[in-house]
């Protein structure tokens, strides 16, 4: 695992020990949330058709969202969280539910021995992971023409855009009435993104700029849908 993971292990680590001690757990959603505002981009319709698939959630926090897909749609979740606090979060309020497996491991390593899976997704998560550490595991983990479909920071609270270098950068997570907590990231432009996904064997479909509803707040999410290409 990159030097750089093992900080942001740290980072979840604190962030869920932080939730736990306030007892707080986001409700299991009626859609899937991709950036931070209700009704912004599209909802669970943006992974395509869902009963019956083996979907992997990566860095599935709470498990909240995973609950929602399987419950709603029919999809058999493996949901793959590295920070045992984060994993505690889920397991002791979803642990019951079927259809949804809690993993407590590093994503890359569950990927060298789990079935292929048909769609990964991810909300903000996959940006916290070295690409060229992750995409290759990504791709050799999905079936041929499975959907890869995450959402990753743009712009960020100071009007900070993306960068066109493969390199991380500080951001922070926020929690009312908390300190924030530094996190590594990887904020990246969209034709950059596009560039890596091409080069680990995907094809991008699209790349849609998610906008905060307030005219003030210059927050901007990307939404990137793209499918593992047919080996060659």
């Amino acid at each position: 695992m990159p030097d750089n993971e093992t900080v942001n292990t740290q980072t979840w680590v604190r962030y869920g020990q932080v939730q736990l001690d306030r007892g707080y757990m986001p409700p299991v959603p009626e859609q899937m949330k991709w950036g931070f505002w209700d009704g912004v981009g599209p909802g669970t319709e943006a992974l395509s058709s869902l009963r019956g698939r083996l979907v992997l959630a990566l860095g599935s926090g709470p498990g909240h969202h995973a609950v929602h897909l399987a419950r709603d749609h029919g999809a058999l979740v493996d949901a793959v969280e590295l920070s045992p606090t984060q994993h505690q979060r889920a397991v002791q309020h979803f642990g019951a539910v079927p259809g949804v497996q809690f993993v407590n491991a590093d994503v890359v390593e569950h990927l060298r021995t789990a079935e292929p899976y048909e769609t990964v997704y991810a909300i903000g998560t996959l940006a916290c992971n070295d690409p060229h550490y992750l995409l290759p595991a990504l791709r050799d983990g999905l079936i041929e023409g499975g959907r890869l479909v995450f959402s990753a920071l743009h712009t960020n609270l100071h009007g900070h855009g993306p960068s066109s270098m493969v390199a991380p950068r500080e951001e922070m997570i926020r929690i009312r009435g908390q300190k924030p907590i530094p996190v590594q990231m990887w904020v990246l432009t969209p034709q950059l993104w596009e560039d890596l996904l091409v080069d680990y064997a995907f094809r991008v479909e699209a790349i849609d700029l998610l906008r905060a509803p307030e005219a003030d707040n210059p927050v901007v999410v990307q939404l990137i849908r793209a499918r593992r290409a047919a080996h060659t």
